[in-house]
């Protein structure tokens, strides 16, 4: 069924491309050639700093400036403006130190993503009838390599059945560096990274774009069938199958895609992690049945379905993204779309933490240094912890 499915999606999507390009208005002239020769578009506006009790945020606790929200408490938090780095961030001596596995995998060998890539220099154009809508015509198959980074722990135990987190835009060295000092203190299980590169470019029309911004469980699908089985292979690890002891994690649309993974397939994971997650308006091709993208996971799919067995820590930027391309679609506020999250959570009863952190961008890495130990801690509460203080 699964291999159907995906079959399915792949004849849509070379649909979508050309349904895109011939029901593109000819007043617009969006054509590859007109996208082609558009002037390059302007250096992005510097968001401004949201101040996190605006009218309509969530209520949130103010923290001591520099300090972290508790490991062991949801609910909502401010952060900031000063970030030292974690001291779990920085190699500790004594401490044992994981080993890492490297691989590629090539677009030619994958039956689920063979690859896409939007032309240098173009983005898209709003659809003049839907400005929730963009148009990409410069789209076209294309090949890539992904760089996969697997961190596996000194304190493994070859056989045994590990948990494990999977990360977008990999490879993520501060990850592993964190994990092993982490593990170490026995305040998280002894755990794989599998930290997994994208397929290249970013937003509508682009690999990265397809894989991260698509609201179905199709990458899901990709890491458990093609990623996964390599990963332990070339690592000589055995992942677990419990749910409980599987997580997901990534910042910008990798954000999105870590609760897009979990959203659909319930089965796979229960635990996810993001920083300045694109819970906004940026899935291409079109979707009908979540036409806003993963903005509709705070307007329709999380208040309309009943509670999944999901723990979720957020993180978004004062100075995070702000409508950062020519949609006009009142649906580009990383901020709003991460302050409406952490509502709806709330709602709906949700085991969730949510920071709102001042003096801070997009996917900010000061932020991520301060934040990244505690976040991990809180996000595998419940799991056993072999040696842990109680």
């Amino acid at each position: 069924m699964i291999r159907l499915q995906k079959i399915a999606y792949l004849i849509c999507l070379t649909a979508a491309v050309g349904a895109a390009i011939a029901q593109t208005p000819a007043a617009v002239q969006s054509t590859p050639a007109a996208q082609s020769q558009l002037p390059p578009r302007p250096p992005r506006p510097a968001p401004p700093a949201r101040d996190p009790n605006t009218p309509g945020y969530v209520a949130a606790k103010e923290l001591p400036d520099g300090a972290n929200a508790p490991i062991n408490a949801d609910g909502n938090f401010i952060l900031g403006p000063t970030h030292n780095p974690a001291p779990e961030t920085a190699v500790q001596d004594g401490v044992p130190q994981g080993t890492v596995v490297e691989f590629t995998m090539s677009s030619a060998n994958s039956k689920i993503y063979p690859g896409i890539a939007r032309q240098p220099g173009t983005f898209g154009m709003p659809d003049p009838n839907d400005p929730a809508t963009l148009i990409v015509t410069t789209s076209h198959p294309a090949p890539y390599t992904r760089h996969v980074a697997v961190y596996v722990p000194k304190q493994y135990v070859p056989g045994a059945a590990a948990p494990f987190i999977v990360g977008a835009d990999g490879p993520d060295r501060l990850l592993f560096t964190v994990l092993d000092n982490l593990i170490a203190e026995h305040k998280v299980p002894v755990m794989v990274a599998v930290s997994i590169g994208n397929g290249s470019g970013d937003a509508q029309g682009s690999e990265r774009g397809l894989e991260y911004d698509t609201m179905s469980g199709l990458y899901a699908e990709f890491v458990e069938k093609e990623v996964l089985p390599q990963v332990e292979a070339q690592a000589h690890v055995r992942l677990t199958k419990d749910p409980e002891g599987r997580a997901t994690m990534g910042g910008s649309s990798g954000g999105s895609c870590a609760l897009i993974m979990a959203w659909y397939h319930p089965e796979l994971y229960h635990r996810v992690l993001t920083y300045s997650g694109t819970y906004v308006n940026q899935q291409w091709p079109h979707n009908s049945e979540t036409p806003h993208g993963a903005w509709e996971f705070h307007e329709h799919l999380i208040p309309n379905s009943p509670v999944k067995p999901l723990r979720l820590w957020m993180e978004v930027g004062d100075r995070d993204l702000l409508n950062p391309n020519s949609m006009d679609d009142h649906m580009h506020d990383w901020v709003v779309a991460n302050e409406q999250m952490a509502k709806v959570l709330a709602a709906k009863g949700y085991h969730y933490q949510f920071v709102f952190v001042r003096n801070a961008g997009h996917v900010d890495r000061a932020a991520r240094q301060q934040t990244l130990p505690e976040a991990l801690e809180y996000l595998w509460q419940g799991y056993p912890i072999a040696g842990a203080k109680n």
